[in-house]
């Protein structure tokens, strides 16, 4: 079986910055094995697998090791797919999940914007074991899907260096560590070991923790974010009472084909 697929470049406006994810159009679902096995192929942090529904898309999505319940980047990447080399007459998709409910994207000139849940983020008692994982010791920490630790300033964000097999041992899917940022609103890394993710270059799923704390902090709606990774990326954040409106623009790496 020879299967369509696409590299993509979220949250940036050219290649080789941003967050690559793989995106494989299906017309109907191959086996979960399967497509754990073509996410561990690829070897991305996201794969974004897709089949038609409707006047919708089922999307899911898997890192090299497991199946996750929401990633904004491989998201935008299969919007931008679907609306530059799929359906170019669309300016809106939405995606239904098996998880995160129905998301819509609508394209506003060379940027995406995705609806997104906005996600608790409720202040916790950190174990020592994370300050030694980071070693910075973080001000505050908030549980969520993901732990979130509050440091002081974007250049001890930039400087962290985790130890990777003490953040592994946490009880925690993924961390995020943020700060002011000193050009935009706020900076973030984002670091998943025990989802085979080391460190992930730009994380639109957790900015629907990011955005919603930022945006009480500060006192505004909307806000302007850095992911500071190695490749980095910026993403624009706007707060609507459940939601958190995400955007991007994206890049295409790579148009091939698989064999299965």
């Amino acid at each position: 079986m020879m299967l369509r697929l696409y590299q993509v470049d979220a949250f940036a406006d050219a290649v080789f910055a941003g967050n690559p994810a793989a995106v494989c159009p299906l017309e109907s679902w191959l086996p979960d094995p399967v497509m754990q096995a073509i996410a561990a192929e690829n070897n991305l942090s996201e794969t974004a697998f897709f089949v038609p529904d409707g006047d919708a898309f089922a999307l899911r999505w898997f890192t090299p090791q497991v199946e996750v319940d929401l990633c904004g980047h491989a998201t935008l990447a299969s919007a931008f797919v679907i609306m530059t080399r799929l359906r170019p007459e669309l300016q809106r998709v939405a995606f239904r999940t098996r998880v995160s409910g129905e998301l819509i994207v609508e394209r506003r000139d060379d940027r995406y914007e995705m609806d997104f849940p906005r996600w608790p983020a409720d202040p916790m008692d950190p174990p020592a074991e994370l300050g030694e994982a980071l070693g910075v010791a973080p001000g505050t920490v908030y549980r969520g899907p993901d732990w979130m630790a509050i440091v002081d300033s974007e250049a001890t964000v930039r400087a962290v260096r985790p130890d990777f097999a003490a953040l592994v041992r946490l009880p925690c899917r993924g961390l995020i560590i943020t700060a002011p940022g000193d050009e935009v609103d706020f900076v973030s890394r984002f670091f998943a070991p025990s989802a085979g993710i080391d460190e992930d270059p730009v994380t639109g799923s957790a900015h629907c923790m990011l955005a919603p704390y930022w945006a009480a902090r500060l006192g505004k709606e909307t806000l302007t974010a850095r992911q500071v990774s190695r490749r980095g990326g910026e993403i624009g954040c706007r707060v609507a009472g459940d939601r958190v409106i995400l955007s991007g623009q994206a890049a295409l790496y790579l148009v091939g084909a698989i064999h299965v």
